[in-house]
């Protein structure tokens, strides 16, 4: 059941290409701490077209970055990496947009900051990186991992049923943007601290 569950929701995420498509998104601590570049990087994300379907600030444990960074645990910056993304609070978003994926990706800019900042200095982290490790922003790299990224930040999201149901009302644009909270609404759905805007200490469910 499982299997078939999760081949479902990666067949959804594949063909929402034509459609439209979700991404996870995170702002990394050195961001957070200057508020005119994270309001840049809002203003950026909205000038390409991309909806906040979810959107919460967290401070995540070293348990936690060791689970959502464990491909990286053979790589050289593995330990700096977990150091650095509990240093501070992120912001962690769901963007939706026609090939949402590659386009966060291009708007984040190479992942080495010193090319990002020579071939795409407009880009998020050609304008914010500081570092490999500090370079401002996470992006999924494919429906696969925008399905394992997206559940393990936002478990509340039934990412079948939002396609089903929510996708046709993004699509026809029957929603609202809350400027203060950074987030857009279906129209007359009020935002919760589910799907809004909130500073938590991030505890994901216990995993088998």
């Amino acid at each position: 059941m499982f299997i078939q569950k999760t081949f479902c929701f990666r067949t959804l995420m594949n063909l929402a290409v034509e459609n439209l498509q979700l991404t996870l998104a995170i702002i990394k601590p050195h961001v957070i701490k200057v508020p005119y570049a994270l309001q840049d990087i809002r203003d950026k994300i909205l000038a390409k077209g991309f909806y906040v379907v979810r959107n919460k600030r967290v401070h995540l444990s070293e348990a936690q970055v060791e689970e959502f960074y464990a491909e990286h645990k053979e790589k050289f910056f593995y330990h700096r990496l977990i150091t650095f993304m509990q240093s501070g609070p992120c912001d962690v978003y769901v963007l939706a947009r026609k090939n949402a994926i590659q386009e966060w990706r291009k708007l984040m800019g190479p992942t080495k900051v010193y090319q990002a900042q020579y071939t795409h200095p407009d880009s998020i982290r050609g304008c914010y990186g500081l570092s490999d490790t500090r370079n401002a922003s996470h992006g999924s790299d494919s429906p696969e991992a925008a399905l394992k990224e997206i559940s393990f930040f936002f478990m509340d999201i039934d990412i079948g049923k939002w396609f089903a149901e929510d996708e046709p009302l993004y699509k026809a644009e029957s929603v609202a943007f809350n400027t203060e909270e950074f987030i857009h609404t279906i129209k007359n759905e009020k935002p919760s601290c589910n799907n809004s805007y909130c500073l938590t200490s991030y505890s994901p469910p216990m995993r088998e």
